[in-house]
């Protein structure tokens, strides 16, 4: 395991022990609560319900100063604190003071300096439908249900990374609580160092209590999901590869193969089926939409096509990803560049012939505006990425990630010198944190963390960073 040096936070007491939590709850507004409270069950769900979160106790957030105090409470007891959005991950909170910020909602929209200001517990749908009226958005993910601070400190690949790059790289300002107990406003001019290391290392030396960021103009747009039956998986793939790089930036793109589940939320016509899903996002109209999606729609007929004009408040068509929590492993990787021989690799690991328990195993285009932007700690080498998701449930808890990793290992020849940290299933991570950060990065996140987190109270040290 990398070292980045010393820390003092330990997850003592144990859980055996019970703390004094009277001292807390009068610094804080927000509930807090110990890990026998019904009530902390529901404070700690998210849409990901695989993770058996076992916290020493729950602070429900309500602001900075709530976020602050709970920090120096727990480093003043040698506690380490995690935090809690949306609860998109599947990392577990386990012997932590596990800091909520769903209360955190403040959404501010100005379309005359075309930024938003956003708490800590917004998720992108409250955004989007803030600034679609003005004609502007946010670069969110292929889910409006996730929360914007924990997309945006892991870089955040969006349907227009290609156009304008990682979400990171449009932030102007952070609010965070740093391991110290301070309160600090940030940005590249005022700590720049703290800046970027927060922007792509998310709660590691710092949780982010509200964001500012620069907004771009997307009053409509040409995009959506078509299928293909099994059987045209292979050609739709392959074509896919050579025709997405011709694409213009404005143009972004994905193509999946998806195994839908035979259950009540998947729309009837998906439902048991393997099929091949691509999706388009494309900042233009739908004339030139139509001629640069046509050599797609000429490998076969799609069994299913929504591809077309929309407004942006209809992004989330274009990933369709489920909208009810479930439990589920994810991981994936950043691609150098996509083949011939990667795609042949695909069909071989996860074609339709094979009995895999994955629901996805998907290929994003990528280049464009994600490899020159110079913000945060988002990889710049990368032209493609892959990811893969599965169910976990509790008979498939050991199966899915062994076929999900075995899936990323026979892409490591085509592997980017590192990939996104949203990306990087976080226990893999924490025992391999080269694969999200390189030599330099990791540096550069050890010298912030040694000066406002010096007891090591967040996340380093969970993420193999100490």
């Amino acid at each position: 395991m990398t070292e980045l040096g010393e820390t003092t936070a330990t997850t003592a007491p144990s859980r055996s022990e019970a703390l004094d939590l009277a001292e807390l709850r009068s610094a804080v507004a927000g509930p807090v609560l110990a890990p026998g409270d019904v009530e902390a069950v529901t404070e700690l769900a998210g849409f990901n319900l695989a993770p058996e979160h076992a916290p020493l106790a729950v602070v429900g957030a309500t602001s900075a100063q709530d976020v602050a105090a709970a920090v120096r409470w727990a480093a003043a007891r040698g506690i380490a604190v995690g935090v809690l959005a949306t609860g998109h991950g599947d990392l577990e909170q386990r012997g932590t003071l596990a800091i909520t910020t769903r209360r955190m909602d403040r959404v501010d929209v100005d379309p005359v300096t075309r930024r938003a200001v956003v708490g800590a517990g917004v998720k992108w749908a409250r955004l989007v439908e803030a600034a679609a009226p003005h004609g502007l958005a946010g670069l969110n993910g292929s889910s409006s249900d996730v929360g914007i601070a924990g997309y945006t400190t892991g870089g955040g690949v969006g349907p227009f990374v290609r156009k304008y790059g990682f979400a990171s790289d449009r932030v102007r300002r952070l609010q965070v609580v740093t391991g110290d107990g301070e309160i600090r406003d940030v940005t590249a001019d005022s700590d720049p160092e703290l800046f970027d290391v927060v922007l792509g290392s998310k709660d590691a030396v710092a949780l982010v209590t509200e964001l500012e960021f620069e907004l771009i103009e997307a009053p409509e747009i040409y995009g959506g999901s078509a299928f293909w039956v099994a059987d045209d998986i292979p050609a739709v793939l392959r074509a896919w590869r050579a025709w997405a790089p011709t694409l213009p930036e404005e143009m972004t793109t994905s193509v999946a193969i998806l195994r839908a589940p035979d259950i009540e939320a998947v729309p009837p016509p998906l439902r048991g089926r393997t099929l091949a899903h691509l999706r388009v996002a494309f900042l233009g109209g739908a004339d030139e939409g139509r001629a640069l999606l046509a050599p797609m729609r000429a490998v076969a007929p799609p069994m299913i096509d929504m591809i077309d004009a929309m407004s942006y408040a209809a992004i989330d068509t274009v990933h369709l990803d489920p909208t009810d929590p479930m439990p589920f492993w994810a991981d994936g990787c950043f691609l150098a560049d996509v083949d011939d021989a990667t795609i042949d690799t695909v069909l071989g690991v996860a074609g339709p012939e094979r009995e895999l328990p994955l629901l996805l195993v998907e290929l994003r285009h990528l280049a464009g505006a994600a490899e020159h932007g110079t913000q945060g700690l988002a990889p710049r080498d990368a032209r493609f990425m892959v990811g893969v998701v599965g169910p976990l449930v509790p008979e498939l808890r050991d199966v899915v990630p062994a076929v999900g990793r075995g899936t990323l290992d026979a892409l490591a020849p085509w592997a980017a010198s590192r990939t996104g940290l949203n990306w990087v299933n976080p226990y893999r991570a924490a025992e391999r944190p080269a694969l999200a950060w390189g030599p330099r990065e990791i540096e550069r996140i050890d010298a912030v963390r040694r000066r406002v987190d010096p007891a090591g109270v967040l996340g380093a040290a969970r993420m193999g960073l100490a």
